[in-house]
């Protein structure tokens, strides 16, 4: 057989499954469709168990609420189909505006944690630095501690009378407020509490992220002269961003579901609660309080939401300034 120089490979006839001469594909097809027929079902026995936990726990769950923010419950149980009244009355229940407010601001100062715990892990990663971990260990207690024990300590601190902070801002002059109990305030004294709580986490896992970076890149620096801020800013950030977009994603995902920390510092008879409530706290409100749990469950959708957006913004955003390299 004469070999013609230059000459096209035959492409596979349309409408048949001959595949040309010289492709892999229908080799590689062909093992992939024999091992799936070799595994059989021991795939799907083993991530069983997990679909049916996350169908039963997790989907279930949400699709019974999404029903239910469409219902009127009755006193003594049973729901009555509504429609959309219940979305109807949140959107012009000035709750709304106020809850997501309180908890926008609790979030934007709780994320103010994500910097300084950027700086307290460059600094606890410095070579020779003695006793970091037990450092670590310290920063992290606050996260694992009970929101209650945490609540008790705080609720001690912000006492407007005989609090520590209020006598430590008296040395220089300046009238604290009654934290807890003024509106405005207390958002902020919880937010307080919030950063503190959660900088432990975030140090952690930003730890373990400049673990990663090689001890290469800080030497060839040094080399170059750079200074160590200026390290900090083109070595370390950089190379830092996924971790800080984890934390980041994390902490507002937790922020907005605030209640626990809230109700236990601030009590349910604090008179400055009504204006300081979190989205979770206008729910709880709604359904365990007034007991209108189809409104709660129109409020949970919202949350639900609110939440998705929110990360799904965050998650399109990093795109633009994590290096994947």
């Amino acid at each position: 057989m004469t070999t013609v120089v230059g000459a096209r490979p035959r492409r596979a006839d349309r409408g048949s499954g001959r595949v040309a001469p010289g492709s892999g594909r229908g080799v590689r097809a062909g093992g992939e469709a024999a091992a799936r027929r070799r595994d059989g079902a021991w795939p799907w026995l083993f991530v069983g168990p997990l679909m049916l936990g996350i169908a039963v726990f997790y989907l279930w769950p949400i699709i019974q609420t999404l029903y239910y923010s469409f219902t009127e419950w009755g006193v003594f149980g049973g729901t009555t189909w509504i429609g959309g009244a219940n979305y109807t009355r949140m959107i012009t229940d000035p709750d709304l505006l106020s809850s997501l407010g309180n908890t926008v601001l609790y979030t934007a100062i709780v994320l103010l944690g994500v910097p300084i715990a950027v700086g307290l892990a460059s600094l606890l990663n410095l070579p020779g630095l003695r006793f970091a971990a037990v450092y670590r260990v310290l920063y992290f207690l606050p996260y694992v501690a009970m929101p209650t024990a945490v609540a008790m300590v705080w609720r001690m601190i912000f006492n407007g009378d005989h609090g520590i902070l209020n006598w430590v801002l008296g040395l220089v002059g300046i009238d604290g407020p009654y934290w807890i109990s003024t509106p405005g305030w207390a958002i902020t004294a919880v937010a307080i509490v919030g950063l503190w709580s959660s900088l432990g986490f975030s140090m952690i896992v930003l730890a373990a992220g400049l673990k990663a970076i090689p001890d290469e890149l800080y030497e060839a620096a040094q080399l170059d002269g750079a200074s160590r801020w200026r390290q900090f800013r083109s070595i370390t950030v950089p190379l830092l961003a996924p971790s800080i977009v984890f934390v980041s994603i994390v902490t507002v995902i937790g922020s907005f579901q605030l209640f626990d920390l809230l109700y236990a510092i601030m009590g349910a008879s604090n008179p400055a609660l009504p204006k300081s409530m979190s989205l979770v706290y206008w729910f709880y409100q709604a359904g365990f309080v007034d007991n209108e749990k189809g409104y709660a469950a129109a409020i949970a959708m919202l949350i639900f939401v609110l939440i998705g957006v929110v990360t799904l913004i965050q998650v399109r955003l990093q795109r633009k300034w994590v290096s994947n390299d």
